[in-house]
């Protein structure tokens, strides 16, 4: 059972795919995000950005498979919040709303078919792997 609509589903992925036909998105992602607050910037001192950017690009796949129900994925999820939590990297709530906004605007400046109803499906999807980690901050 698909906990996010099909239509928001739907939207999503095909956006996502457009933005990865660009193959700086991440990296502009991860510039919108940096330049957000020197509290996200510290968080990232020292990290190797490639494998950064592989990670992003998984969790964006497999949030959006929670999001179905998908047991493969919600496990991911688990190990994620667990790392992300406040006895290991300390990944406070509020840096989620900041990593959605520049993962918004640097969808905004890469997919040409953006719009009001993409930008929601994002935000549905988004949404639910940020309340799942925040739940187990």
């Amino acid at each position: 059972m698909s906990i996010v609509g099909e239509e928001d589903l739907e939207l999503f992925n095909d956006s996502f795919q457009r933005c990865l036909c660009n193959h700086d998105f991440f990296k502009r992602f991860y510039e919108l995000f940096l330049g957000s607050s020197q509290e996200v910037r510290d968080k990232f001192v020292g990290t190797a950005f490639k494998q950064q950017i592989c990670a992003v690009h998984a969790s964006l796949v497999m949030t959006m498979l929670a999001s179905t129900g998908n047991d493969a994925a919600h496990t991911y999820l688990d190990k994620i919040s667990e790392r992300h939590s406040r006895l290991q990297m300390d990944i406070k709530p509020h840096l989620y709303e900041l990593w959605l906004q520049a993962l918004i605007s640097a969808v905004r400046e890469n997919d040409p078919l953006f719009s009001d109803r993409v930008e929601q499906s994002w935000r549905q999807v988004m949404s639910y792997g940020i309340n799942y980690l925040v739940s187990k901050y």
